[in-house]
């Protein structure tokens, strides 16, 4: 049921169709700032600023490039890795998949299906 306001939809109502987004939160302290910037760079990323945090959106795949940060902070290539990133970050939406040189978000689980050895054929029993 689709509640209505004055003859129109309500724009809470519920969707379950799928966003093609993925993206994460960022602590809105200096390495997050930093983070947001690199990332604000990226093809089909957007970077909104607010108050007590920073969002990170992106259509389809997000590619968080440990070495770029680590650059853009000054540091030393290696200085910047997944637990440098999951401090900064408060949560997240997507696939997130850490390698080695980056952390990469899928909107779609069936796009990180290679990375995490997912089989997507149908088999039989």
């Amino acid at each position: 049921m689709t509640t209505t306001f004055g003859g129109t939809d309500s724009r809470f109502k519920s969707d379950s169709t799928a966003s093609n987004m993925c993206g994460f939160t960022l602590m809105n302290n200096q390495v997050g700032v930093v983070v947001a910037q690199v990332m604000s760079t990226k093809e089909n990323v957007r970077v909104t600023p607010l108050p007590s945090m920073i969002r990170v959106d992106a259509e389809h795949r997000m590619d968080v490039v440990y070495d770029e940060i680590s650059e853009a902070l000054g540091e030393e290539p290696g200085y910047f890795d997944h637990a440098e990133f999951e401090e900064n970050m408060s949560t997240h939406y997507g696939r997130m998949i850490h390698e080695d040189d980056r952390t990469i978000m899928f909107a779609n689980p069936e796009d990180a299906a290679e990375y995490i050895g997912f089989d997507l054929t149908a088999g039989s029993r």
